[in-house]
């Protein structure tokens, strides 16, 4: 069967839905993450909103995000005691990868992979600014 591109909201709820069964079965994520959150439909759909966001955004689109994950993921570093480390960051962007690479191929599909990678990276940094901000 070939794969074909993510062109629609319910490619990216696949996508997230598919991917967030992992990150909650990893033994390293899955506690962190199931502890964060407590409504996962709620949550699921909100990240289909936030990656259709990214993805489509020249689309006019039903559904347009709202909210700020960066202040989101400082906080849940902060009540893990600032233990969050790129081990977690690149456990994350594995799952995504292999997610992503078994149920779809094309161009929607490198730049979903090019803004995770850049979105990790962009979080893991400015969590350790957080961290050193909250020190002073």
């Amino acid at each position: 069967m070939e794969k074909k591109d993510i062109n629609t909201r319910e490619d990216i709820a696949l996508l997230v839905d598919s991917f967030y069964i992992k990150i909650r079965k990893d033994t390293t994520l899955g506690p962190i993450f199931n502890e964060a959150i407590k409504d996962w439909d709620k949550h699921l759909e909100h990240l289909t909103t936030f990656w259709e966001s990214s993805l489509f955004f020249t689309r006019k689109l039903t559904h347009k995000y709202k909210g700020n994950p960066l202040e989101k993921h400082v906080k849940v570093d902060k009540d893990h005691n600032n233990t969050i480390t790129e081990h977690h960051f690149g456990i994350w962007l594995n799952y995504w990868m292999q997610t992503i690479d078994n149920l779809f191929q094309g161009e929607v599909v490198d730049n979903a992979k090019r803004r995770a990678r850049k979105m990790g990276s962009f979080m893991y940094l400015k969590i350790f600014e957080a961290r050193s901000s909250n020190q002073k």
